[in-house]
């Protein structure tokens, strides 16, 4: 599903040149649940921008489902983040004024899918993260564990072929953490394909395989 080969993203910093990803080259097939994992500064939201098509490289190539993605214009890769990638944040990134349900139906009208769909997949998404009793309540109302299961079920309502989570338990307690990787693990066992991102070695433990990053290389892969 995911092929990076010898990507690299370069910074102009006065004379010299950064890497903030130094050909790095990896792979992730579908139905897979992995992690990349590496310290601050090491490259890993840089990865995961150009994995999530919200970035491109300066060299390399990506393949996504067999599509190279270098030549697609904005408009294009738009298209590809609505339809195939479902983004999960550390900071959820819902919009205040919007009641949960509100929040998860937005991607869907961006879609410009029937009303009727819309509120059938929104229903199911709600149902599947288990917080439709919560569905008319606005963010500040609910708790970090419950605003990340709006999250999820945001990603989940269009259906994507890859979810791409970035430090999805950053701002978690630790009870709330596991609560929402045993979601992400119900996610996995349901054929879904799951690129965690993490500096926590503990929570990268929890995918099947892990990918570490350092210094803007993929220093080892280890299957265990």
């Amino acid at each position: 599903m995911i092929q990076l080969h010898e990507v690299s993203k370069i910074y102009e910093m006065g004379n010299d040149r950064v890497y903030a990803l130094d050909h790095a080259s990896m792979e992730v097939k579908e139905g897979e649940f992995v992690s990349i994992v590496g310290p601050s500064g090491s490259g890993k939201s840089t990865m995961m921008n150009i994995i999530g098509c919200l970035d491109t490289a300066d060299e390399g190539s990506y393949m996504l489902d067999g599509i190279s993605i270098e030549h697609y214009s904005e408009t294009e890769l738009a298209g590809i983040r609505n339809r195939k990638i479902g983004f999960i944040f550390q900071n959820f990134n819902l919009l205040p004024r919007l009641t949960a349900e509100e929040n998860v139906e937005l991607p869907l009208i961006y879609q410009k899918l029937p009303v009727k769909e819309r509120r059938q997949r929104v229903a199911e998404a709600m149902q599947q993260v288990e917080l439709s009793h919560r569905k008319g309540h606005r963010p500040a109302e609910l708790s970090g564990g419950q605003q990340q299961r709006v999250a999820i079920a945001r990603a989940l309502v269009t259906r994507p072929s890859l979810f791409l989570a970035d430090e999805p338990t950053g701002n978690l307690d630790s009870k709330t953490g596991r609560e929402i990787l045993q979601l992400f693990h119900s996610l996995h066992q349901a054929g879904n394909t799951i690129v965690l991102i993490t500096h926590d070695h503990q929570v990268a433990e929890e995918a099947e395989r892990k990918i570490y990053i350092r210094d803007g290389k993929v220093s080892r892969e280890a299957k265990e």
